[in-house]
């Protein structure tokens, strides 16, 4: 959501950011409705200081005994009670028009942000560690689990269709050792509460976020009010909504590990083969809930939290900057980490580390008390600490023996009971 107050004293600030996100200026029309709604209210407020007087005015000639000038006086107050209740109806209906126009327009990037109108534009920033060179070709993750007899997605297919997948065994202990894993090093290295969110959510936390009402098709909604969170970024960020928060507990810092849902509506033949893009999948996600001034600092922080987890498992990757163009909804500036996958010889995204600015929080009327000016909103941080099934695909692909058999990275090793060596 963006400052109404803000867009009317600098609207071409707003107009030029949105520019650089390739849209058309929006001032003058979210001006023209704010003129409206403000019409209105004159206009109402008017009407209600005639009906105050006009009431007190009733006793007084009642007072004097003039029947004529009281009932002319409630005449007034009718007339006015009317104009207020047909006034009331059309600022309801213009504030709607308005807020739903605030709420469809995505958050400024900030000015650091390369310019740029696809993701052919973002910008690599560093690497870690050189892909392996194989002395046989390297097989895809699908075709690795499946010939273990660890990966079934026919069986999925037939519970729940496409996009699913069935893992056992040492796979599946590799599941849950990956996600134990990145929560002890997010929470006894990096400072991050471990917290077990709510995985059915209402509308308006999703709006709360930004996934609503924009993004709706992309969710999954349950028969009654809830859908299944995207993220736990939705659930941990909505620890603070509406509320005003101590200064002296911020930043807050919070992880979880959850299952997130997607219906992928706009990825249709995109990665149906294998793990890569799914309904369901595992993520450790992080959350921080900062002051204004420290946002762009957590931001690198969090950028490096989630890197660690790569870094101790050896594999290696990327991260970029991305562009104007390639940039999320609800974020002013995103990192992306992408690790390194042997069977298609490039780098794919693991990780998504934005900064939101008060966007979110402006959503969500999260504020905190700020000990010089009145109550302030904070800064929302959100990003992946990984995605596990991404994760779990990487160790496969990365660590593949010629015989089919996959080499336990030694990180991993005390989480896995001692394995060393699936096969």
């Amino acid at each position: 959501m963006h400052d109404i107050k803000a867009i009317r004293q600098n609207p071409e600030i707003y107009d030029k950011a949105w520019a650089r996100r390739g849209l058309a200026p929006q001032s003058k029309t979210i001006l023209d409705k704010d003129i409206l709604v403000r019409q209105a209210l004159k206009v109402q407020q008017d009407a209600e200081a005639a009906r105050n007087k006009a009431s007190k005015q009733i006793g007084a000639a009642m007072g004097r005994g003039d029947k004529e000038e009281a009932e002319q006086l409630k005449l007034e107050v009718a007339g006015a009670k009317n104009i207020i209740a047909a006034m009331s109806a059309q600022i309801e209906s213009e504030k709607q028009v308005l807020n739903d126009l605030l709420a469809s327009l995505p958050n400024l990037p900030l000015d650091s942000v390369p310019d740029g109108e696809g993701e052919e534009e973002n910008v690599d920033l560093r690497k870690f560690g050189t892909p392996k060179a194989f002395d046989f070709e390297p097989k895809a993750h699908d075709d690795l689990g499946e010939a273990l007899g660890m990966m079934d997605f026919e069986t999925a297919a037939k519970m729940s269709g496409s996009r699913f997948v069935v893992l056992s065994g040492k796979l599946a202990r590799m599941d849950r050792a990956l996600a134990a894993m990145m929560l002890d090093i997010q929470t006894d290295e990096h400072g991050y509460t471990e917290t077990v969110p709510p995985f059915l959510v209402k509308a308006p936390a999703l709006y709360g976020t930004g996934q609503l009402p924009k993004f709706e098709e992309d969710l999954f909604k349950t028969t009654g009010e809830h859908y299944l969170i995207p993220t736990a970024e939705v659930s941990l960020t909505n620890t603070v909504r509406e509320s005003i928060i101590d200064s002296e507990k911020l930043p807050l810092r919070l992880t979880a590990h959850t299952p997130c849902f997607r219906s992928e509506a706009g990825s249709a033949g995109r990665d149906t083969k294998g793990m890569i893009r799914q309904h369901q999948f595992n993520k450790v996600e992080l959350v921080s809930i900062v002051k204004p001034e420290d946002s762009e600092a957590e931001h690198e922080r969090m950028i490096g939290c989630a890197e660690e987890i790569l870094k101790r498992l050896e594999l290696p990757y990327k991260v970029i900057e991305l562009c104007t163009g390639d940039l999320g909804f609800g974020a002013r500036k995103t990192y992306d980490i992408e690790v390194w996958l042997p069977s298609q010889k490039t780098y794919r995204e693991i990780s998504s580390v934005s900064n939101c600015g008060d966007f979110q929080a402006r959503r969500m009327n999260a504020r905190y008390k700020h000990a010089e000016k009145d109550n302030r909103f904070v800064h929302t941080l959100n990003g992946s600490g990984l995605a596990v099934g991404r994760t779990l695909v990487a160790v496969l692909e990365n660590y593949q023996n010629a015989d089919g058999s996959i080499t336990v990275p030694k990180a991993l090793v005390p989480y896995m009971g001692g394995v060393e060596v699936i096969s």
